[in-house]
């Protein structure tokens, strides 16, 4: 009598659909995606090019050694300070309104078309107003931060909130629950992880805005810096500006990623 026969396990390719991979060829296919920009600009600085408009790896290397000699540091923590403050008063007033306009019908169809309307603002046309109501200090800075990212935040929080599956709600209504017990202990723990990643992404937003922000009569800060080397035709210190401002970003940003595994482990096991 033949054995049954065994089904074969199925086979697992490193480029399945969301498939894990080793940890070890992750950080390295990390390392060459950072690794090949910069090999790219190294040749194309090698060639016969004016350093005025392509400055190399090294001479921006030793832009950054002069400019920490001249208070690099001081300039990194004005610059993550106006941001870090103008995406979080974003966040503190955009994830409770956004949590109505999800959550209310009402709500929605009295400032979802007004928050439309008026995050397709640049906001950079709003300068001049910001400069006559709120000055010309730090206030002035945090608010274009602000603008340029509480509109975005505010309709991405209210979708992370919409796409709490219905049936959780419906089922918590059957159980008695109230509305407020429905949005506090349904909706709320739902939408988190989704909360957590939008809240990421808008500090991605908030950086992008910094130079903007350092128009207003600033003089500390990566922003500035950038403008001021720009005046005087200083391109490697743009380039090195730029450089730095990716860097803190992406070290941001990794710290948020390790904060949503950490708060919320279940998403990121490999199956």
């Amino acid at each position: 009598m033949s054995s049954p026969v065994r089904p074969h396990a199925p086979h697992r390719s490193w480029m399945a659909i969301r498939q894990g991979i080793p940890a070890g060829l992750y950080w390295g296919l990390a390392a060459c995606g950072l690794a090949l920009p910069l090999l790219l600009w190294l040749l194309a600085a090698a060639g016969n090019v004016d350093p005025v408009f392509l400055p190399g790896p090294a001479r921006v290397a030793e832009r950054i050694q002069a400019w920490w000699n001249e208070g690099l540091l001081g300039d990194v923590g004005i610059s993550t300070m106006r941001v870090v403050v103008g995406w979080a008063v974003s966040a503190l007033i955009a994830l409770p309104l956004g949590l109505m306009i999800g959550t209310w019908r009402p709500v929605q169809a009295l400032l979802e078309p007004l928050t439309d309307f008026i995050r397709y603002m640049p906001a950079v046309a709003f300068i001049p107003l910001v400069m006559v109501w709120v000055g010309i200090d730090e206030a002035a800075k945090v608010a274009i931060i602000f603008i340029g990212t509480f509109f975005q935040m505010v309709l991405m929080v209210a979708e992370d909130v919409r796409r709490v599956p219905m049936a959780q709600i419906e089922a918590a209504q059957t159980m008695g629950a109230t509305p407020m017990e429905v949005v506090e202990k349904v909706i709320v723990p739902s939408a988190k992880p989704a909360l957590l990643d939008t809240l990421r992404v808008t500090m991605g937003w908030a950086w992008t805005y910094l130079v903007v922000a350092e128009l207003v009569a600033a003089n500390s800060g990566l922003g500035y810096a950038i403008l001021k080397a720009q005046r005087f035709l200083q391109t490697d210190k743009i380039f090195a500006g730029i450089l730095l401002i990716g860097l803190i970003g992406l070290l941001i940003d990794q710290l948020m990623r390790l904060a949503h595994r950490k708060a919320f482990p279940w998403l990121h096991e490999r199956h």
